[in-house]
């Protein structure tokens, strides 16, 4: 393992712990009270449904179980718009939590949702049978001939396929692009959804105030997405006039984008923070790519650099140069604005380098305040190496680098030499408990990093990472 000795005379200001102990209590504040809301929004629906004459109607057993799909369906439904509210990308939420966190639970609450809605579909056939007298398979025909009926059934079936193509094992069979445009099902299937829950059997009727509820809830959710995943970017675009200024070869199979603009800086842009960008070429413009920034945007100018994995990726070493770029962001919380110790320990491997490049460039630290390690499986995968040492130089940072592959059938984030000679996270950072952690790098990789991390009792708030899978 190598390393590089700081300069020590740079007269940067040192951190504030106060300020980040302060935005960390606030963030805190700020995630319960989205809980407490989702809580109280599915409470608000049950207790509606409750008020409005649901609690008469548990007197016979097929009431009681049609009732209860009612209330099932419910609370899916508000799950399922808290989903798309948290895949909004609400500038305000992407600064508490980072996208990372949000998309996580907007997965987590995926499988329940729909467990509750095919639930919903089931007790509600179950109970009108029992009522009717009618077996499973002639109350559903019954149902289907009841109007807007048949667009409910076609949304539930929306929102399995959603759910089946989200499943990990599933998901890596589909390219990106295909995956995208199933996932986006999941606003159809809200949309063809609605009309029943306002007709059949009057639930939401006319003048009621659980009626103006649930219209309200679908306003929010489905106006959050129109407004910062539509209309936001395209004024954004238009307005900042991002261009392709030049493509750079790095290494074999990576390539750093430069991109001019018009008032970037006003973007808000922080180092580690990414975009999702749209390059409008005849063989790009229909694939979004999020990608960190590997330096931090002047006003006038902005860099990414990526690295070639598919087909979508590969073309973008070749963008003609005044190619026109959409932008979408920024995102994320893989920032300094996260940092809540007086520490700073980055990791890093292959092309996970460049938002730990820009992290590095935009903090404010104190000569000795930053410990960095770069991971790279071969002298071919050093991307950017020449820019962080000098970036280390600079900010008194002390960096070290691990070159090789890791040892086959062993649970280590580190070249197969250092392993071998019992280096581990703590002799990296002697200071990891007052320190937060930044890790980038591929998922497994990653994932192995942190499990060290949490290993050595560094708490969860104390460690931050940036997701390179979809």
């Amino acid at each position: 393992m190598a390393t590089s000795t700081p300069v020590q005379n740079w007269n940067l200001a040192p951190s504030a712990p106060v300020d980040r102990r302060e935005r960390f209590r606030r963030r805190r504040r700020a995630a319960d009270l989205l809980v407490s809301i989702s809580w109280i929004s599915a409470s608000a629906a049950v207790a509606l449904y409750l008020a409005y004459g649901g609690a008469g109607q548990f007197g016979t057993v097929g009431a009681a179980v049609t009732s209860i799909g009612i209330v099932a369906g419910l609370i899916g439904t508000d799950l399922i718009l808290i989903m798309l509210v948290l895949a909004a990308r609400i500038p305000v939420l992407d600064r508490v939590f980072g996208q990372d966190r949000l998309m996580a639970t907007h997965r987590a609450l995926g499988k329940p949702a729909v467990y509750l809605i095919l639930g919903h579909a089931l007790l509600l056939t179950v109970g009108y049978g029992i009522t009717a007298g009618l077996n499973p398979i002639a109350q559903t025909v019954s149902l289907l001939q009841l109007p807007d009926m048949p667009l409910a059934y076609i949304g539930t079936g929306l929102l399995l396929a959603v759910v089946v193509t989200s499943l990990v094992a599933v998901r890596r069979k589909f390219s990106y692009e295909i995956w995208h445009v199933v996932h986006l099902l999941s606003y159809a299937a809200v949309l063809t959804a609605l009309p029943h829950q306002l007709s059949v059997g009057g639930m939401l009727a006319n003048g009621t105030f659980q009626r103006v509820y649930w219209i309200a809830l679908y306003v929010v959710a489905l106006g959050a997405i129109a407004t910062f995943r539509v209309v936001e970017p395209i004024v954004k675009s238009l307005q900042h006039g991002v261009r392709v200024a030049g493509v750079e070869l790095v290494a074999p199979g990576v390539a750093s984008i430069h991109l001019s603009g018009r008032k970037l800086t006003s973007l808000g842009s922080d180092g580690g923070q990414f975009f999702v960008w749209r390059f409008w070429t005849l063989k790009t413009w229909w694939h979004s790519h999020p990608i960190s920034l590997s330096a931090v945007p002047t006003d006038s100018a902005a860099r990414i650099t990526v690295r070639a994995l598919g087909d979508g990726s590969t073309r973008l070493g070749r963008l003609p140069r005044g190619t026109r770029v959409s932008i979408e962001g920024p995102y994320g919380l893989f920032t300094d604005a996260a940092r809540t110790s007086p520490k700073l320990a980055i990791v890093a491997a292959g092309i996970g380098v460049t938002p730990v490049r820009a992290l590095l460039e935009h903090s404010r630290i104190a000569p000795g305040e930053a410990t960095i390690l770069l991971r790279a499986s071969s002298e071919d995968e050093t991307y950017l190496w020449d820019e962080m040492h000098a970036l280390a130089n600079q900010r008194g940072a002390r960096l070290y680098t691990s070159i090789g592959r890791r040892p086959r059938n062993a649970q280590t984030w580190l070249a197969a030499s250092d392993a071998a000679r019992s280096v581990h996270l703590r002799s990296i950072f002697p200071d990891l408990a007052i320190s937060d952690l930044y890790v980038c790098g591929p998922q497994a990789w990653t994932d192995l990093v942190v499990a060290e991390a949490r290993a050595n009792g560094l708490p969860a708030h104390q460690i931050h990472t940036e997701r390179f899978d979809w």
